[in-house]
């Protein structure tokens, strides 16, 4: 058993929740596990069973939109992690992140022993290099790490994505009835279904007899009230965190697109409608043990470019889906009978997508 271990994950929301099995097994052998994650992960690091504290620190060779690298502010990470006394740290990457700065950093903190994927050459940075295939999905990525670390899942641990239970009483803000979530925001530009579309798809559902929940961040409170037509719930900006994964676990189904929210729902078990841009491989991102539905046509040529902007007119690979086939792509993930008779989506590519 190993006394204090660290992982860290230093990105968005969604990276931290597909982060969750590894942390898991982190947990089952160790007694105190820290996670340190960013600013946009912070809150979800801390919904992650088996997570003891976490720390925040902006990753400067991480984050999205990251202050300028300062020596006083590395000296007071370095101090911050060497106060811990940590016995082993894992890194947890992407395909497209190198573990290597924050190894540094951990050496300078005086952990003994580190871990994480690389594929660039880590001299006395490591003592584990791991080398996996990179289609695996992501959470099956980094919980490879964890095991060639020596840390297993506990028994009946089945590996799927999970949430610190209980989560906040939704009574109040949710219909009583079975209804459909749909969360229209995104991280970035590229993987945004239009505004537009989300609002036919409320106006479809709702004609359909079915209740509909719209959700949202905060700033993101002008794009929600923008889709839920009248009938429709629109919450935005009105969850913290974990009273979204409440929400999301009452639903019936989730349509959202490649962020955060998609996560979310598969570590609640909620089946969902993912639209995907395929600016990254879907064998990675797609939501993990869910039924799911992807629609988005993922031959674009947009594909594994990684942008954050669509960079061809009309958003060909979103642009294709009609709220027509989001409504059955609904339909077919629910799985209940009240709907009648189910058929793919043409328009939108619709393709079942399940682990």
């Amino acid at each position: 058993m190993v006394s204090a271990s660290l992982v860290v994950r230093s990105d968005n929301a969604g990276d931290v929740f597909l982060a969750g099995p590894a942390v898991r097994a982190v947990a089952a052998g160790s007694d105190r596990v820290t996670v340190l994650a960013g600013p946009q992960g912070r809150a979800a690091a801390a919904l992650l069973p088996g997570v003891d504290e976490v720390l925040e620190w902006r990753v400067p060779w991480i984050d999205a939109t990251p202050d300028a690298v300062r020596r006083d502010d590395v000296d007071a990470v370095v101090d911050l992690l060497a106060g811990r006394r940590f016995d082993r740290a894992l890194v947890l990457t992407s395909f497209h992140q190198s573990p290597l700065p924050m190894a540094l950093l951990l050496r300078m903190a005086g952990v003994p022993w580190i871990g994480a994927i690389s594929v660039d050459y880590p001299g006395s940075l490591l003592d584990l290099r791991h080398h996996v295939d990179e289609m695996l999905p992501e959470a099956e990525r980094a919980l490879s790490l964890a095991e060639a670390a020596g840390f297993r899942l506990p028994p009946g641990d089945t590996g799927a994505l999970a949430v610190r239970r209980p989560l906040p009483d939704v009574n109040h803000l949710v219909p009583q009835e079975p209804y459909v979530v749909l969360h229209p925001g995104t991280s970035v530009p590229a993987r945004a279904w239009p505004a537009e579309r989300y609002g036919e798809a409320c106006s479809l559902l709702l004609a359909a007899g079915r209740a509909v929940v719209v959700t949202g961040a905060p700033s993101e409170s002008a794009l929600t009230a923008a889709v839920a037509a009248p009938g429709a719930v629109d919450l935005g900006g009105r969850t913290g965190l974990a009273e979204l994964a409440a929400v999301l676990e009452r639903a019936e189904a989730v349509v959202v697109g490649n962020t955060g929210p998609a996560h979310l729902a598969a570590a609640v078990g909620t089946p969902v409608v993912s639209l995907f841009a395929p600016t990254v491989p879907a064998a990675r991102w797609a939501p993990y043990r869910v039924p799911t539905v992807l629609l988005g046509d993922q031959h674009a040529a947009c594909r594994d470019t990684r942008s954050t902007t669509c960079p061809f007119p009309g958003h060909p690979c979103l642009s294709s889906v009609g709220a027509d086939d989001v409504v059955r792509a609904v339909r077919e993930v629910a799985g209940d009978e009240r709907w009648g008779p189910t058929a793919a989506g043409t328009g939108g590519r619709s393709s079942a997508w399940a682990r």
